[in-house]
């Protein structure tokens, strides 16, 4: 009982401090890219934060298997290092009565790692992308703001209106800019108003102004004095894009039996089932890969461990890669890379039960002669 509350309360404090590290280091990473998107106008600065989170969520999942993998191997090497392990193994313990604590403690965190990877990936992913789309889509009208430049989705005009009467739809002072054939049109006015179109756009009417046209660099400029003048505000439709594999829910991927998706659907779907399962995998490596040799120091487990993840992850993105192009079977891909995973680690764990490697030499002369 006292092996496993302590073992249970170091990897807590051990998986919550890990997973506050990687999930500020996330945060940093997408406030600065997504800040950038907002810079050069591919999302709405006003969405940042919320296309942070989102990005957040959807990460969850891989971030928590990380968590747990490296709390895990930091406390068992801390044990190895502080010699406590010693003390243990004196005490009739092996590197066997591991396995179950630890499992138990990781259970629920695998079951967490599933449940995000299956519902809130997708749901994270779709929604940020419709606020995206949302923003790319947007109509002129979205953007007429006082006091402020605001450029239409297509980058193709330029509104400039200083005051705005809501109630009256009057508007003082306007700069419209608008480029079309490679001329450049600037109107300008005193005042003017917004009126609806019949077909539900919105148009701006200037009052007593002047218009410049022309093409840059050019001296065929004219100017032009009108006492009317009326801009075109279109108004789109907003279109929800269709959702892509990563964005589809459990019930999508399965139910889509569309030919130019399958493959994707499947690809998907072993990817989120292989989630978890490669958290188990991880946590039963780091069992014996913990083990502390002092020739060579406590952060041998560590280079491996960084390594060993690598090669997990990105045979897993491998795998998905060749059942989305139609080279491997969705049946066939699910399975291999997690047994061998399993395998390894019951080698590992059976090689530190019995480090002088006699299981071996009783092994491989019987394995022989059965040939």
């Amino acid at each position: 009982m006292i092996f496993h509350q302590s073992l249970r309360r170091e990897l807590s404090f051990t998986t919550g401090g890990v997973f506050l590290v990687l999930v500020t280091i996330m945060i940093t990473t997408l406030v600065i890219r997504i800040l950038g998107f907002a810079a050069n106008g591919a999302v709405n600065p006003e969405d940042a934060l919320v296309l942070i989170a989102l990005a957040t969520l959807g990460y969850m999942a891989v971030l928590l298997t990380v968590s747990l993998f490296v709390a895990v191997l930091i406390v068992l090497v801390r044990w190895y290092k502080d010699s406590e392990m010693i003390v243990w193994f004196a005490s009739g313990l092996s590197v066997a009565n591991l396995i179950r604590p630890i499992l138990q403690f990781a259970a629920p965190l695998i079951i967490i790692i599933a449940l995000l990877a299956l519902f809130v990936w997708p749901w994270a992913n779709r929604e940020s992308t419709l606020i995206s789309q949302r923003f790319q889509q947007r109509s002129d009208v979205s953007m007429v703001a006082a006091g402020q430049f605001r450029e239409s989705a297509k980058a193709g005009r330029v509104f400039f209106i200083e005051a705005l009467d809501v109630d009256k739809s009057e508007v003082k002072n306007i700069f419209a800019a608008e480029t079309k054939n490679g001329r450049l049109s600037i109107a300008v006015a005193s005042t003017g108003f917004i009126q609806n179109v019949g077909n539900g756009d919105k148009s701006i009417v200037l009052n007593h102004g002047r218009r410049y046209e022309g093409t840059p660099t050019q001296s065929d400029f004219r100017i032009l004095e009108f006492s009317e003048y009326t801009t075109n505000i279109y108004n789109k439709e907003v279109l929800d894009p269709p959702p892509r594999d990563r964005e589809k829910m459990i019930s999508e991927l399965i139910n889509d039996q569309n030919p130019s998706v399958v493959n994707a659907n499947r690809a998907e779907l072993l990817w989120r089932i292989g989630l978890p399962l490669m958290a188990l995998g991880l946590v039963l490596i780091a069992i014996p890969l913990a083990y502390v040799n002092p020739r060579l120091g406590s952060y041998t487990a560590m280079f491996y461990a960084v390594l060993i993840y690598l090669i997990y992850s990105n045979l897993l993105n491998l795998t998905q890669n060749f059942v989305a192009q139609g080279k491997v079977n969705a049946l066939v891909g699910v399975w291999p890379i997690h047994v061998l995973a399993f395998c390894i680690a019951y080698l590992l764990i059976r090689n530190r039960i019995n480090p002088s490697l006699k299981w071996w030499r009783r092994q491989l002369p019987a394995f022989l002669t059965s040939k």
